[in-house]
């Protein structure tokens, strides 16, 4: 999808076409099926390192020609910094997609998808951190809230006590929490890089650097690219194409016409479409305190998100 400039600030607003709403839209449809599309390719045996290097080589193999022959004066004119934020980038990001991908393999995607969207709320810890931003108050108390909604999705459905070492699902959670961390890292890098980077080659070197270090890890680790199943890799190419190509694209298009705030907030639909799809795909039914833990847990995103946004 094309990008588009975003209106001059000391314009006067104009309304928002409807084709951005449509696209935000797509966007959010796009990605919530990512986690449905990781579980069918992780149905067909392929591993999760597999996957999310699959996933990210796809994307970066559809938007180098483009990257290539319109963006290569601005790459080579990068300095010795932009390069170092790229690779730091480009770590997070592959740890993001290897801990969310394989918390799919092992808990289900309510709780993997709702844990790994508090995204909002680790970049604002980060930035009050690293950047000194000041964090408002609604931000803390939506913090505190998607911690509460965090613990009722931890609880056992049986009623026991948690066991961090045998607890799948406790497992599962924690790498989505590690994804959630790690894609917050990447989105504050993003945010000092941007505005000294075009969009499409700042993600096709920040894709192809996660993609190379999950190779390496694959390579380490010793998995197999090879030998599964046609429908596994299909699987892998509809994921880099829909969900990060279409998916992100599109909010990044929806960026340059709507606040960042209610692109972000948008975005927390993408729980509710994926947990109904692993609903009506999976015939998996979370707990009653799993989906009151995980709608708690969206609010207190969304409260943390609205907070930033008036900070």
């Amino acid at each position: 999808m094309t990008s588009s400039a975003p209106p001059h600030p000391s314009a006067s607003p104009e309304p928002v076409p409807a084709r951005v709403y449509f696209a935000l839209l797509v966007g959010i449809i796009a990605v919530s099926f990512a986690s449905i599309f990781i579980r069918y390719a992780q149905a067909e045996g392929v591993p999760s390192l597999v996957i999310a290097v699959g996933r990210l080589s796809v994307a970066s193999l559809v938007v180098m020609p483009v990257v290539l022959s319109r963006h290569r004066r601005e790459i080579a004119a990068l300095g010795r910094r932009e390069w170092l934020l790229i690779g730091i980038s480009g770590i997070f990001l592959a740890i993001h997609f290897a801990a969310w991908v394989e918390s799919l393999n092992l808990t289900q995607v309510l709780i993997s998808v709702v844990i790994v969207s508090t995204g909002p709320i680790w970049v604002a810890l980060l930035e009050a951190t690293f950047l000194r931003a000041r964090l408002g108050t609604a931000v803390i108390l939506g913090i505190v809230i998607a911690v509460i909604g965090g613990i009722f999705i931890g609880v056992p459905a049986s009623g026991g006590a948690l066991d961090l070492g045998n607890s799948q699902t406790l497992n599962g959670a924690l790498l989505a929490l590690i994804g959630a961390i790690a894609v917050s890292v990447y989105v504050v890098i993003g945010r000092r890089l941007r505005p000294r980077m075009s969009i499409m080659p700042y993600i096709w070197l920040v894709y192809s650097v996660a993609a190379v270090i999950l190779l390496v890890a694959i390579l380490f680790t010793r998995t197999s690219i090879t030998g599964y199943s046609t429908a596994g890799y299909v699987w892998i190419v509809i994921m880099g194409l829909v969900p990060q190509l279409i998916g992100h694209s599109s909010f990044n298009y929806a960026l340059g016409f709507l606040p960042a705030t209610l692109v972000s907030i948008a975005a927390q639909v993408e729980p509710i479409g994926s947990a109904l799809a692993a609903y009506l795909l999976f015939d998996e039914v979370p707990t009653e305190l799993q989906i009151l833990g995980s709608a708690v847990l969206v609010v207190g995103v969304v409260v943390a998100v609205l907070g930033r946004g008036k900070t």
